[in-house]
């Protein structure tokens, strides 16, 4: 009888502490390569869902916009030092009025709404941008690629340097100029959602995400 009730209260403990620890294993890689997701500035809450089946993410956000002197946006990020290329395929899901939505790659020194960055936008009308900010509280800068209603985007930090392509899958990519910001070790790299409205939402598919660096930079 007494071997029965032990045996009992052990598997009560153990369904009580499964249900536990799937939840944290489905926590730990809800983020994929990401570390955290963020709203940043004044906000509606947003998300970011990563698609293991697939190696999708799917980001939904409010904002008013990715511009001037402070943000407003869902950003999923990952810190790290050092030089980095991110490159990842970008789509709009879903069929909106809003040309100025962004989906964006980018780098940022902090998650700040004015923080200093560079990123990589495609619009809901399709044309493509690099943006930055030099300065924390800044204005923004932009300049306009030649590609237009491109997938694949990219943005490379090689020291202080940023440059950022895009074209279609498959083929070659068209590069901008690179612009030169002093952002210090370590900055957040990731990808973020603007749908250029404050109090609505949009979503954007990131897919085939990938981060590289330097063998000389991990650790």
């Amino acid at each position: 009888m007494l071997k029965f009730i032990r045996a009992t209260h052990l598997l009560v403990a153990t369904l009580l502490l499964f249900p536990s620890f799937l939840f944290a294993q489905q926590q730990a890689g809800a983020s994929g390569i990401f570390q955290g997701s963020t709203d940043i500035g004044t906000t509606h809450k947003g998300s970011t869902v990563y698609v293991p089946a697939t190696g999708d993410y799917r980001l939904t956000g409010s904002g008013a916009d990715l511009w001037g002197a402070a943000d407003q946006f869902h950003f999923a990020w990952v810190r790290l030092s050092g030089d980095v290329t991110l490159t990842a395929d970008v789509r709009f899901p879903t069929s909106s009025t809003e040309r100025l939505r962004k989906a964006v790659l980018m780098v940022r020194q902090s998650l700040d709404p004015g923080s200093a960055y560079a990123d990589i936008a495609v619009h809901g009308d399709g044309h493509i941008t690099l943006q930055y900010r030099k300065i924390s509280g800044g204005s923004t800068e932009d300049t306009t690629s030649t590609e237009h209603g491109s997938t694949r985007l990219r943005i490379e930090r090689k020291g202080n340097q940023y440059t950022v392509s895009a074209g279609a899958v498959g083929q070659k990519l068209t590069a901008l100029p690179p612009v030169t910001i002093t952002l210090n070790d370590p900055v957040y790299v990731g990808i973020g959602i603007c749908p250029h409205n404050a109090d609505g939402f949009e979503e954007a598919i990131f897919s085939n995400v990938k981060i590289e660096q330097p063998a000389a930079n991990k650790k």
